[in-house]
């Protein structure tokens, strides 16, 4: 199998350097092309050209920017993809964006699969972290095998084009919330005196991902019965911002969630469970 990567930054390099290193053949081309030295020097064949690394590539795969880098790339390659060839993007995108390009490249006898993945260059290098794919299953099961090397799971959505780029947008969406109210956490603390290495034990004690399971789940179902009342909770938004002002600290993502549960406040909801933040996109079912 001829395998191309286009896009070798930290994550594609990864990717990339993991094959090289089990013996694929493997053609790289970066905009940098001083990213590539690394990868050559395991074995790695350097294009010039997104072209020049896609001639008679079985699987090419895509670690990019966005949605005009993938686009600019794929029409750089121009004839030089050959029908039958399998086109794996791993690029974060907007799900129009697929759905724009799987037609666009069917027409010319290429085939596309979106395949986003939760992992970090560390992950991509020993084979960990998670992979979402979608597009048409009979090109997806003709690599299944190849990119099961890749991850340590291989979830496939389906025929859906843009399944995969929707859950990954899902994905990363909590995965930024989460590390922003980390760093209002650690400011609340740092205001008081505790270390914020300190205050990070507290997680290990108890885990603030219990909430996606319990509080989560009632959320996505319409569910606002109270277990922790919306009045309750904002007066507890309003002791995090008052103890980090004290302690000459600035919360970022504290006063727009108070802002957010002023309006519910206003509107009605104070005996509402706190996660009635969903309510103006998940209509209520109970509660």
């Amino acid at each position: 199998m001829q395998v191309a990567f286009l896009g070798t930054g930290l994550l594609g390099g990864a990717m990339a350097e993991r094959f090289v290193r089990s013996g694929v053949s493997v053609r790289v081309w970066n905009r940098t092309a001083a990213k590539l030295a690394p990868l050559v020097h395991l074995g790695a064949h350097a294009a010039a050209t997104p072209a020049d690394a896609v001639q008679g590539a079985n699987v090419v795969h895509l670690v990019l920017r966005d949605d005009a880098s993938v686009n600019d790339t794929l029409n750089a390659c121009g004839d030089a993809l050959a029908a039958g060839s399998i086109i794996v993007d791993h690029t974060t995108v907007l799900p129009a964006g697929v759905v724009a390009r799987a037609p666009q490249l069917a027409a010319r006898g290429v085939h596309y699969l979106h395949a986003p993945v939760f992992m970090g260059p560390a992950a991509a290098l020993s084979g960990g972290g998670s992979m979402y794919v979608s597009g048409p299953a009979e090109p997806f099961a003709a690599v299944q095998s190849h990119l099961a090397t890749m991850t340590a799971a291989v979830h496939y959505l389906g025929e859906r084009p843009d399944l995969a780029a929707v859950y990954k947008l899902v994905g990363n969406t909590m995965i930024i919330t989460i590390n922003a109210g980390l760093a209002d956490a650690f400011a609340v603390a740092q205001a008081s005196g505790v270390a914020p290495i300190e205050a990070h034990a507290l997680f290990n004690a108890f885990s603030p991902c219990a909430t996606i399971a319990v509080r989560g789940k009632a959320m996505a179902e319409g569910d606002y019965r109270a277990s922790f009342e919306l009045a309750m909770a904002r007066k507890d938004v309003q002791l995090m911002c008052d103890a980090a002002a004290a302690g000459n600290e600035t919360l970022h993502l504290m006063p727009a969630i108070a802002a957010r549960m002023d309006t519910l406040l206003a509107a009605g909801h104070a005996q509402r469970d706190f996660n009635v933040l969903a309510v103006d996109t998940i209509a209520a079912t109970a509660g």
